[in-house]
């Protein structure tokens, strides 16, 4: 049983005692012990089991700078009484698992994380028939202390309290295969007939696009029901979260619909969402100051992997049950032969060739959806570079090559100049279209099998360089400059104004520093160029 259901448990299980002695009317202190003990043994057999959040993945998070809390902060965060928590099934974010009536995910880990450094408890309790929005207003009406997740919306933070961000995503446009819907962006959905679900941060944008005649709000606790509308032809397309509809895709077997369009200018950072109380305002610095100072990747790659996993479970049950319908079906046409004559075995033969064409297909379609869920867990969707996450991975694997041969490895930490000016006088479109010019240098140059270039966040890039000294990365990272130079990209905010890059290099030659500290040197370097005016290259051996 878990520490969040004891609360809710004693109020009921006093509840039972009182009217248990009331109705007995026990005499003396035995009896009226002996009447406590009963009613509190029925009590726990009637109450139902509260949902719970799985803490074990806390350990997925990591601290990349210590964060001081006084003595007496924390004291106060302890002797508060415990958060009650309302979450949705939200996966990365947050999964909740029917059968074990548990809550996980990213936002889990992080949470439990912050929650146990400061001395927070924290309870769950049931409802799991309320929908999004009735969440949201419990918070809103101090019902509730804390929603998991939510995106931020100006209208959420008129009457609750945000953190700052952990994790971002997109929404996804979602069609069947057969409709060949032009969609291309945003506005282009006022031309069909769109659904989304009830209580959503893109609900506003959605209203002022698509006519109120050609918008569906589905007000349920599941968004099966959305898809279903898509499937039967209800509405053309839906709007949806994209990370949660790739699980939900495999998990209901809507393998008939497709991510055709994802809403890149519309981003939704998650955050934890507080009702509005000074003790929260309190809890919600605190917690920013870890979520300024802690690394989720770990996290981000168990749970979206957690997704692939499941993935290769599923083909190995759906084989097994293929298997058996098919032997199932051949045993039966094998019975029916000494009973039936040719015309009807021949009607059961083609019945069968049209099955298996049915399952073929099938195992086709998730065979794609898997290669396409695989490189959308690698790729930053805006300049098709590796994200964050592959190139992580990647930094791991080129350093272990690194201590078995001691080949030099070099890594390039890239930022373009003045970019917030950039976004803020030509407009985040015009940016964007920057990082993917940026990325395509950055492709041309860095060309070696065994070299990698990622989006590293924002503006920031970076490239890791196998075998190479000092001397040829810094080659690399000059051609790179004048590669972008020679573009001519405008920068009136910047002088020279046009756009430029600073470059930290860190090359690593003998010893085992570590490869947080190659990123961090390479960091700390192009911290320096930015010092000197930017458009600089600043680079460090370590040896």
């Amino acid at each position: 049983m878990t520490k969040s259901s004891f609360p809710t448990m004693w109020i009921r299980t006093a509840a039972l005692d009182t009217n248990f002695m009331f109705l007995a009317k026990p005499r003396g202190p035995e009896n009226t012990l002996r009447c406590h003990l009963i009613a509190l043994r029925m009590a726990l057999c009637i109450l139902p089991t509260s949902p719970a959040i799985a803490c074990d993945g806390a350990q997925n998070i990591q601290l990349l700078k210590s964060v001081e809390i006084s003595a007496q902060q924390r004291a106060e965060f302890q002797a508060m009484p415990s958060l009650k928590v309302v979450a949705v099934d939200a996966p990365p974010m947050a999964r909740y698992d029917e059968a074990g009536q548990i809550y996980s995910g990213i936002a889990i880990d992080v949470f439990c994380f912050i929650t146990k450094e400061l001395g927070l408890s924290f309870e769950i309790p049931p409802h799991r028939d309320l929908t999004v929005a009735d969440k949201i207003r419990q918070v809103q009406d101090n019902q509730a202390d804390v929603f998991i997740p939510l995106s931020h919306s100006p209208a959420r933070a008129e009457q609750g309290l945000f953190t700052a961000p952990y994790y971002e995503s997109s929404y996804a446009v979602i069609a069947r295969h057969d409709h060949n819907l032009e969609i291309r962006n945003t506005a282009d959905l006022a031309n069909y007939q769109i659904g989304f679900v009830q209580g959503v941060a893109v609900q506003p944008i959605l209203e002022s696009i698509v006519p109120p005649a050609q918008l569906h709000a589905y007000n349920q606790t599941s968004s099966d029901g959305l898809f279903l509308a898509v499937r039967d032809g209800t509405i053309d397309a839906a709007v949806f979260n994209q990370p949660i509809f790739i699980e939900k895709r495999y998990h209901q077997e809507f393998l008939d619909l497709d991510v055709i369009h994802t809403l890149h200018e519309h981003p939704r950072a998650y955050r934890y969402y507080f009702s509005q109380s000074p003790e929260h305002q309190h809890i919600i610095e605190a917690f920013n100051r870890y979520l300024a100072a802690i690394d989720i990747s770990a996290s981000i790659q168990i749970h979206e992997k957690g997704e692939r996993s499941f993935f290769k479970r599923y083909m190995a049950q759906r084989d097994q049950r293929l298997l058996l319908q098919t032997a199932s079906v051949a045993a039966v046409l094998l019975a029916l032969i000494s009973y039936f004559a040719l015309l009807r075995y021949r009607k059961l033969t083609r019945l069968l060739i049209s099955r298996n064409t049915q399952i073929q297909q099938q195992q086709h379609a998730l065979q794609d959806s898997y290669q396409e869920l695989q490189t959308l867990s690698q790729t930053d969707s805006l300049t098709g570079l590796s994200n964050r996450r592959h190139f992580d991975e990647m930094l791991a694997y080129e350093y272990a090559r690194y201590r078995r041969t001691g080949s030099p490895l070099a890594l390039l930490h890239i930022d373009a100049d003045h970019f917030k000016q950039i976004n803020d006088r030509y407009g985040h479109a015009t940016g964007d279209d920057y990082l993917r010019a940026i990325a395509r240098v950055l492709k041309s140059n860095v060309v070696r099998a065994t070299d990698s270039t990622a989006r590293y966040g924002g503006e920031e890039f970076t490239c890791l360089l196998t075998d190479t000294t000092p001397e040829g990365a810094r080659k690399v990272a000059e051609q790179i400059t004048r590669d972008v130079v020679e573009l001519g990209l405008p920068n009136a905010s910047a002088t020279p104004p046009q756009l430029t890059l600073s470059i930290g290099i860190a090359v690593v030659i003998g010893g085992d520093p570590g490869r947080q500290m190659l990123f961090a040197q390479a960091d700390a370097q192009l911290y320096i160029a930015k010092q000197k005016g930017r458009n600089q290259i600043c680079s460090t051996v370590i040896g």
